[in-house]
This record gives C-alpha cells, sequence and structure tokens, in this order.
C-alpha cells in the first residue's frame, strides 16, 4: 500500500464521530496497536454528550423487547434466524432522529436538583451506543429456555412458569456478578480487542460521521444503502421462492439414488463434499459473521473443520467403529444397536428418573459415531484451552495481576475512559451474593421439578468462574467462544447420575453463567471503545437482560401453546419449519448424560470409554505448539495455530451442518485474506458496515415475508423448495437395517 493511501486512511479514521471542544490527550498521535482496531475505533472523545436520556430509556426497551420476541420465534425453526442487534442499531437512528425533532424540550424542575428534560438536542452517537446494548441483550439466546422446551416438549413433564421465569433470570444475570472482577484482564488490555465489537462501531461511524463522497467512489453511508437493499431484495429467494439456495449439493444432483453419492455430497446431512451455501443465514446462522472474524482465527475452525469433517468422520465410518455403519453419518438421533430410533419414554420412571430395570430391556443407547466424536473433541477442548492460555497468556495475566494499572499498560482508549467514574466492585458482588442465595433457594424450594441439590449451584459457579478467563482471552482475540456446556453435564452426570433436570440445570448455570460474563465483558469493550460512562453501560445491560429474560420466556411458552406438535419432527407436516434443532441436540443431551449418565455411555459400563483420551489429547497439543514456537521463534505463524479454536470449531455441528461451515470459510477468505491483504482500503471502510448491512436485510425481510406469507399459510410446492435433496445420506449402509425412507440393502 502506498504510503499516501496510508496516510489518507489514518487521517480518516482518527477523524471523531462529533466535533470535540477540547481534547486533553493524544489522540492524534496515539492510537491501538491492534491494527484492525488501529483502523476502525476512533481515538477521540466528547464527555458533554448526555447518553442516558428518555430517548435511551424508550428506545432502548423497545429494541430489546422486539429482539427477544422475534429471536426466540425464529429459535424453533430449522435454520434459527439469529437477528443481531445490528437491526435494531440500524432501525432506531430515524426514530431518535424524530424524538429529537417532536418531543418538549421542556425543563422540568427548573433550578432544583431534579432539573431534567426529556429532549437534550440531537440524537447523539452515545444514546445510540447505549439502546444498541440494550438490543444486545435482547439479540442473545436465553439458553435456560433449552430447559423449559425440553421437559415441556419432549419429556412432556410438568414445570410451572414461575420456576421457569426464576431460573431464567437467574441464569442470565449470575455470570455478571464475576463479570467485574476480570474487566482489568479482558477489557482495560488494548491485545483483548473483540472482533466482533469492531462491526458495531464501524456501523456507529457509518450512521452518526459526515463524510464527503469520493470521486468515483461512495461513502459509507452510500454503500451501507446500497447493501441493505440488496441483502433485503435478494433474501426472498432462498426463504420463500428458491430454498434449495440453502445448501446447493451437486454431487446429490448428478447421482440421485447413490447414497454413498448423499453421504459425500450433503450439504445438511452428509460431508459436504462441494456443498455451498448461497443464503446468508446458512453463512451466519450458527458461527456469527464471517465478515467479523480474524483471518488467522477463520483459519483455525477450517482446519479443525477438515480435520473432523473429512479425516475422522470418514475414517470412523467406513472402519465401522462403534458400529458407524448401522446408523446415519450425520446424525443428532439416539439409537439401539440395530439403528432403531431408541424409545425414551419407556425408561422414565414415575418420579422422572432412570427406570433401570427398563433399561436393560431395552438395551444400551448408540450415537452415530460423528456426534460421539464430537463429544470427544468438546472434551480436548477444555483440557486444550486452559493449557493454551497458560501458555501463551500466563505471562501477561501474571503481569495484569500484579500492576493491572499501571499507565504503560493503558492504550489510548483506555486513558480516556478514566475520565468517567468507574463502577464499583461492591456492586458486582452484591448481583453475586443475591443471585447464588436465589438460586439455592429456587432449586431447593423447587426440587420436585429442578431436582438440583444446593451443592451442584455452588459447584456450578465454581466451574464458571474459573473458566470465564481463559476462554475469554479466546473469545476476545479469536472471536471464537469454547463452551462449557459438555464438560458441565459430564461432571454432575457421573456425581448425581439418573436426574435429567439436574443435569440440564447444572449446565444451565455452570455454561450460561460463564457465557454471559463473557457477552456482559464483550459490550462493556463495545463502551470502552465508543466512550460510554461504565455505569450507564451497566444500567443497560442489567436492564436489558432482565427484560429480555422475561419477553424471551413468554414467547416460547406462547409458542408451545400455540403450535401444534411443536420440535416433534413425527407429527409435523412435511416441510414445515418448525423442527427445533438445536432443542433436539439439547434433549438428546440431558438424556446421555442426565438420564442415563456418562458412566453407563463413556465410562467403565460403555462402549465409547476411549473417547475419554481426548481429554489427554486436548492438554497435551498446546504443549507442542508452544514448544515449536520457542523452538522456531521467527516462525509467526506458528503462534497463530490455537488448539482450542481448532477443537472447538465443530461443537457446533449438530446443529449445525456441514454447509454452514464450507460457505462460512469461503467467505471468510475472501474477506479476512484476499481483501485485507490486496485491498486493505476497501476493507477498512466497508467490511464490517457490509456486516452489518447484510444481518439487517436479512432480518427485515424474514419478519416481513412471515408477517405476509407464513401467518397466511401461503407456500409453494416445487422442486426449489427441496433444501438440499439429500435424503439418502441419513440412510445406514449397514444390511439388514430399515429406516423410514431408505432402501432395504
Amino acid at each position: 500500500m502506498s504510503s499516501s493511501t496510508s496516510t489518507s486512511i489514518h487521517h480518516e479514521i482518527t477523524a471523531p464521530l462529533i466535533d470535540v471542544n477540547a481534547s486533553d490527550d493524544a489522540s492524534t498521535t496515539e492510537n491501538s496497536p491492534i491494527e484492525q482496531v488501529a483502523l476502525t475505533v476512533p481515538t477521540t472523545d466528547d464527555p458533554t454528550l448526555p447518553a442516558v436520556t428518555f430517548r435511551t430509556w424508550v428506545l432502548g426497551s423497545l429494541a430489546c423487547v422486539l429482539l427477544s420476541f422475534l429471536n426466540q420465534f425464529f429459535w424453533y425453526r430449522r435454520e434459527p434466524l439469529s437477528i443481531t442487534s445490528i437491526s435494531a442499531q440500524i432501525a432506531v437512528v430515524p426514530l431518535g432522529h424524530l424524538m429529537a425533532s417532536v418531543v418538549t424540550r421542556r425543563l422540568f424542575f427548573k433550578g432544583t436538583g431534579w432539573e431534567f428534560t426529556l429532549n437534550p438536542g440531537p440524537f447523539n452517537v452515545k444514546e445510540h451506543v447505549l439502546i444498541t446494548i440494550f438490543a444486545n441483550s435482547g439479540a442473545g439466546n436465553v439458553y435456560a429456555i433449552h430447559i423449559v422446551s425440553a421437559v415441556k416438549i419432549f419429556y412432556k413433564k410438568e414445570l410451572s412458569f414461575l420456576v421457569a421465569l426464576l431460573v431464567v433470570l437467574t441464569t442470565q444475570v449470575l455470570g455478571f456478578g464475576w463479570a467485574g472482577v476480570f474487566r482489568r484482564y479482558l477489557v482495560e488490555p488494548a491485545a483483548m480487542w473483540w472482533p466482533q465489537n469492531l462491526v458495531q462501531v464501524s456501523l456507529f461511524r457509518a450512521l452518526h460521521e459526515k463524510e464527503k463522497r469520493r470521486k468515483g467512489g461512495l461513502t459509507r453511508n452510500q454503500f451501507f444503502l446500497i447493501a441493505i437493499t440488496c441483502s433485503f431484495a435478494y433474501y426472498v429467494f432462498p426463504d420463500y421462492l428458491f430454498p434449495k439456495l440453502t445448501s446447493l449439493s451437486w454431487l446429490c444432483w448428478i447421482f440421485p439414488a447413490s447414497i454413498l453419492a448423499h453421504q459425500l455430497g450433503s450439504g445438511l446431512r452428509g460431508l459436504g463434499i462441494g456443498a455451498i451455501g448461497l443464503d446468508w443465514a446458512t453463512i451466519s446462522s450458527y458461527l456469527g459473521s464471517p465478515l467479523a472474524s480474524p483471518w488467522f482465527a477463520t483459519a483455525n475452525v477450517a482446519v479443525g473443520f477438515v480435520v473432523i469433517m473429512y479425516v475422522i468422520a470418514p475414517i470412523a465410518y467406513w472402519l465401522n467403529v462403534y458400529k458407524a455403519k448401522t446408523f446415519p453419518i450425520f446424525s443428532d438421533g439416539l439409537f439401539t444397536s440395530t439403528g432403531q430410533t431408541y424409545n425414551i419414554s419407556a425408561i422414565v420412571d414415575s418420579n422422572f428418573h432412570i427406570d433401570l430395570d427398563a433399561y436393560q430391556g431395552e438395551g444400551p443407547l448408540y450415537l452415530s459415531t460423528f456426534f460421539a466424536m464430537g463429544y470427544g473433541l468438546n472434551f480436548a477442548c477444555m483440557t486444550a484451552t486452559i493449557v493454551h492460555v497458560f501458555l501463551f497468556h500466563g505471562r501477561d495475566i501474571w503481569q495484569l495481576t500484579r500492576s493491572a494499572f499501571r499507565e504503560k499498560k493503558m492504550d489510548i482508549h483506555t486513558k480516556l475512559m478514566r475520565r468517567y467514574k468507574q463502577v464499583p466492585e461492591w456492586w458486582f458482588l452484591c448481583i453475586l451474593i443475591l443471585n447464588i442465595a436465589a438460586t439455592i433457594f429456587t432449586c431447593e424450594y423447587y426440587k420436585a421439578q429442578l431436582q438440583l441439590p444446593w451443592w451442584g449451584v455452588l459447584l456450578a459457579c465454581a466451574l464458571a468462574i474459573f473458566f470465564t478467563l481463559p476462554v475469554g482471552v479466546i473469545t476476545s482475540t479469536t472471536n471464537q467462544t469454547p463452551g462449557l456446556n459438555v464438560i458441565t453435564e459430564y461432571i454432575i452426570g457421573y456425581l448425581y447420575p439418573g436426574f435429567p433436570v439436574a443435569n440440564v440445570c447444572f449446565k444451565v448455570y455452570g455454561y450460561i453463567s460463564m457465557k454471559q460474563a463473557i457477552t456482559f465483558l464483550q459490550d462493556f469493550k463495545l463502551g470502552h471503545y465508543m466512550k460510554i460512562p461504565p455505569r450507564s453501560m451497566f444500567m443497560a445491560q442489567v436492564v436489558g437482560t432482565l427484560i429480555s429474560a422475561v419477553v424471551h420466556l413468554g414467547t416460547a411458552w406462547w409458542l408451545m401453546d400455540t403450535i401444534p406438535n411443536l420440535c416433534d419432527r413425527a407429527l409435523l407436516p412435511a416441510g414445515s419449519p418448525w423442527t427445533c434443532p438445536g432443542d433436539h441436540v439439547f434433549y438428546d443431551a440431558s438424556v446421555i448424560w442426565g438420564l442415563i449418565g456418562p458412566r453407563r455411555i463413556f465410562g467403565d459400563l460403555g462402549h465409547y470409554s476411549a473417547i475419554n483420551w481426548f481429554f489427554l489429547g486436548g492438554a497435551i497439543a498446546p504443549i507442542l505448539v508452544w514448544l515449536a514456537h520457542k523452538a522456531y521463534p521467527d516462525k509467526q505463524w506458528i503462534r497463530y495455530i490455537s488448539l482450542p479454536v481448532i477443537f472447538s470449531a465443530t461443537l457446533n455441528m449438530l446443529p449445525a451442518t456441514a454447509v454452514n461451515f464450507t460457505t462460512w470459510v469461503l467467505v471468510g477468505f475472501a474477506s479476512g485474506f484476499i481483501a485485507y491483504r490486496y485491498h486493505r482500503e476497501w476493507w477498512s471502510r466497508h467490511n464490517y458496515v457490509l456486516s452489518g448491512a447484510l444481518d439487517a436485510g436479512l432480518a427485515f425481510m424474514a419478519i416481513l415475508l412471515y408477517l405476509c406469507l407464513d401467518m397466511q399459510h401461503v407456500s409453494l410446492d416445487w422442486w426449489g423448495n427441496d433444501t438440499d435433496g439429500c435424503h439418502l445420506a441419513s440412510c445406514p449402509t449397514a444390511p439388514g437395517v430399515q429406516v423410514k425412507g431408505c432402501p432395504v440393502l
């Protein structure tokens, strides 16, 4: 890149979002050491701008409610559409300006200490950021809803709304209690740069900066309007007119009667060789936007996907490991030894506990080999995360512990944030203590419904606190978040077997409280970049989370009561979108780890005990990478090998499918490698804006199509509706095994 181009870009990125009257810092010369941050985040601030206003409360609450409703509504669908906060970030701009022009500017209680106004002036960027943080609370999936779905829909047992609400509220807020402790490690250091936040920062700049159009080029606003219009118009094809665009599986079209071709080529039911999806929902449903992922993280995900999908899975299947050929090659089903669907209801007694005599009669439970290997990779991911962070980041964390507030550790953004009052740690400790007390009370008082003893709550919290820092380091540098869902259910499955609801409650408290802490810190970093007062951020996050939890649960409860046969694939009409892929996997896990227990599947009483060696492999692998880095320090690419990301790459597979990954990697390569390396100027101006436009355009069209067509039961019946078309991929290949819809072999 020429020096003149570099100079022009630097001048553009240091232009403030708003005019600053005075500056007492070195923002004109100092910038972040992370290049992507330096190219995106402004280094100036106007502390006089109001952040918490009447507009903030009204539009923030409205955005949180709408996103919570829509995300829970679409969660039960075959391709669970995730409507990100970017949609609200865009939609509230005209509403904010409208309120600024029509709401009275009268001063109430003028001349007193209670003086305030409903309209402090023009709609500004800090209000906009806080509204978006409200929206972020509604954009995430409320994981505890899975408990409600599993108990009410799959097990068909009783769970009252009050108990469900208490579980949802406590799980969503619990992680905030220890998130405050980790701010100095995961928010203030420049190295913890949180790539996903740069999408929203870029959009804030596009929506608020007045930019002069270059000759022959486009401003960010113009580019955004063109991109969102195209995304909006195009999504009518994959969602309604031509759903086959979700997964184009060429091998299945060429060999329509070949089971092998369907197993190799299916993007939804097989290995996905050659499969591609021309649908942004396919690309971003499970892995997020590939445009927000740094290339080294995308490459690590690609390596992990190739290893499991094209090395481990085929070898295990065609060598018939764990009777693999008796079951579909890619399935989240639970099977008997002969390949038939396992009758789970037959082994549950009247006390919602395993009936061991009935289990002996039904025989041991089997998984598809891919499903079993996926659990093994999850084991490896947990140990790899701890060892990787210790080896590669241990010294930095120790130094931060000793000198967290030394000036030399601060970048320009942390220096600018020092002018604002920080959130006292006792606020976080109060949240932690109150939530732990409320959780223990809920689990003990409603033990007949939740089954989890008090010591289980404390153990779940301890696990979540222990993993928040290492997982936070991985997330803030790679945009990938290893989960604790499997290790938590593994531990409680051994300690307290035979109780499925206790197992999933422990999993949710141990996993989602850690994830909520990570989400809290990510939003804090967004406010850090945009110079929002920390106490205002804290308020928006806590209130938004409480609103979101109530709306998510209310929406789920309403859908369970109004949609016939919700999630029941056997009874739903052909082509129904209400297949609940995520809830099916959650239910399967409750059976494997809770009802039957890991000892009877992965322990000395089960036939998958060798999978436990993945724990050791995950611990050793980062050591080998670290030794290679020490032996060849001049080979910088070695340091970019992230074993936790490689092992966690396919953890979302089941419910995610091969086509979600193949297309995500291709788009990530085009953005993170080609555009970033060879078209840096275009990337710095338009990459994150494009990501936001694609998300928002898809979301708006999906909502419109549902309101206009789905609610009126209008549908097309033709070849283009047959997504993937590789039905034979779900057939076993062992002779004598009959599966509905498959040929007799």
